[in-house]
């Protein structure tokens, strides 16, 4: 039996979001120069996305580029936007060929205008694909998001377009950058670091966290099938006692 077979098909994850951890590392294990094991890390994007499509995951949310990330060197981060542009360009083909819509979260505006115009380009031309979204997190920090909500809300409660009554949830989650998406059922992070790092903090609330010690470079489709099926044995309960799930 192929390990994708070892899937259940009826219980996969709606939606996974992976921190892509370890490029730095990998490098330097290997005598180079950490732009290098970015440049590895795209293979395992390509691959990883790939496999999800194949699999039925129908939303892949990945951490590309932190808030914080501005403060690296300058020089990788120069190499990291370009290395961006690179990607979508050369990856369009694969999207359209998978059907797989491409968006994006995060202080967009604050990329290189060369970045953010080959970024709303290929979000252009995968608008209408449906078999799968693909969302990259991009100058992204889940705290400057939510305080972006509450700025936005008490805007609008100030001017009456909202009572502060009629903040729920559902409000909030509109006025997040996640509003077309749904909650994260599992979160990967590689490299063996075990922390959120401000990534989609109101959305994980009741994700699955899986960690796995490989460096991103050597993430490939059978460690994101071992982490999914590490979800399917888990039993979530939202709350609620296992005598009640059954």
């Amino acid at each position: 039996m192929k390990l994708i077979d070892q899937i259940d098909r009826n219980n996969l994850p709606n939606h996974i979001a992976i921190i892509m951890d370890g490029n730095g590392r990998w490098a330097k294990q290997k005598g180079m120069v950490r732009v290098f094991g970015h440049e590895s890390g795209t293979k395992s994007v390509r691959e990883t996305v790939e496999a999800c499509a194949e699999i039925g995951i129908k939303n892949l949310t990945l951490y590309a580029f932190s808030t914080e990330n501005w403060n690296r060197p300058k020089l990788e981060v120069q190499t990291l936007m370009k290395l961006l542009v690179k990607s979508l360009k050369k990856e369009i083909k694969t999207l359209q060929d998978n059907k797989i819509k491409l968006t994006a979260i995060g202080c967009l505006k604050d990329l290189p205008e060369k970045a953010f115009n080959e970024l709303k380009f290929v979000e252009e031309k995968t608008k209408n694909n449906e078999h799968m979204t693909l969302t990259l997190a991009l100058s992204y920090g889940s705290r400057e998001e939510i305080v972006n909500v509450v700025k936005e809300l008490s805007f609008k409660v100030k001017n009456n377009i909202i009572s502060a009554e009629s903040i729920d949830e559902s409000i909030i989650n509109k006025h997040l950058y996640t509003h077309d998406l749904p909650d994260v059922d599992l979160l990967i992070r590689t490299s063996g670091e075990q922390r959120i790092s401000n990534f989609l903090l109101w959305q994980i609330a009741y994700a699955e966290l899986y960690f796995t010690d490989v460096l991103w470079p050597d993430f490939k489709k059978e460690h994101l099938i071992e982490a999914i099926k590490n979800y399917q044995n888990r039993e979530r309960r939202f709350g609620k006692t296992s005598e009640q799930l059954t």
